[in-house]
């Protein structure tokens, strides 16, 4: 089904909505594009009522891009996913304003993938232009296989210490992170404490895991519980509610995190910033439970 919307009398986008079940990124929409081009809007939308994808004009004119500019999801948003989705209210719509938008959207995505791409796998170029900061010698093939290691690697931490430092401050905007002296005012211990012994290491883990939590929940549903052979961190201090376990006390250590079915996967890791590593999962579990929250 396809709509038109109009303000102040004129077309300014057209929406095309499919089924709930639909997904859109394998969706026909014949419909948007041809009424696209035929119509003066220059937005069109493509929904399946969670999903919403816009798209206009940027590559050529009256021709519907083949990639949204903008997508939202109602169960998957931040601030600055809303603050794009206001430009579309009736009383701020400006075109001009949504159209600038869009380009620096379009730009900052591809900027994105080129990044991403170099994180993974820098090229020859990319290893060359950053080696010229601290080498001076020739930059011969063999340099370039010695330095290619070396500046994923040096890649990878700026980026763990990047998040690191805004999650922190995220952090402690809202609790002042604690310490072992301190830890019995914020944790939740087992009952039975015999033999249980809280390391810094699961201290500093547990701070890293509701620092990644704060981004979705309040802090102080995410509580610690310390086990003999793991350190529990819980949903809402409730052992049914897990949402990763620390194994840090061996030489190998490693992370149990559980997913919206309470299934746990084992995550290695060689020091505990590595836990920021799993951001993703960490919240996707945090976020079963808040949409489950009488469960």
């Amino acid at each position: 089904m396809t709509n038109a919307v109009k303000i102040k009398g004129k077309i300014e986008y057209i929406l095309e909505a499919k089924a709930v079940s639909a997904n859109l990124s394998e969706a026909q929409y014949s419909q948007l594009y041809r009424y696209f081009s035929t119509t003066d809007c220059s937005i069109a939308i493509l929904t399946n009522g969670i999903q919403i994808w816009f798209f206009t004009d940027l590559d050529a004119p009256n021709k519907l891009d083949s990639n949204p500019f903008f997508k939202f999801d109602l169960f998957d948003y931040n601030d600055n996913d809303l603050k794009e989705l206001e430009k579309f209210h009736h009383d701020r719509f400006s075109i001009e304003d949504i159209k600038s938008s869009a380009s620096t959207l379009k730009r900052m995505k591809a900027a994105i993938s080129s990044i991403e791409a170099q994180f993974n796998e820098p090229d020859d170029e990319f290893v060359r232009m950053i080696s010229k900061g601290f080498y001076d010698g020739k930059m011969t093939a063999s340099v370039v296989l010695e330095f290619k290691p070396i500046i994923k690697r040096a890649f990878e931490d700026l980026v763990r210490q990047k998040i690191q430092k805004r999650l922190t401050a995220a952090f402690n905007e809202n609790v002042n992170i604690p310490t072992i002296k301190d830890i019995d005012s914020v944790t939740q211990l087992s009952e039975d404490a015999d033999g249980i012994e809280t390391t810094g290491e699961e201290i500093d883990g547990f701070n890293i895991v509701r620092a990644i939590g704060a981004e979705v929940a309040d802090i102080s549903r995410i509580v610690m519980r310390d086990q003999k052979s793991y350190c529990g961190i819980n949903f809402d201090d409730n052992n049914r509610k897990p949402i990763v376990r620390l194994h840090l006390n061996s030489k190998t250590k490693f992370l149990t995190i559980f997913d919206a079915d309470k299934a746990g996967t084992r995550f290695d890791i060689v020091q505990v910033t590595d836990i920021f590593k799993a951001k993703n999962q960490i919240v996707s579990v945090i976020q079963s439970y808040l949409k489950n929250g009488a469960s």
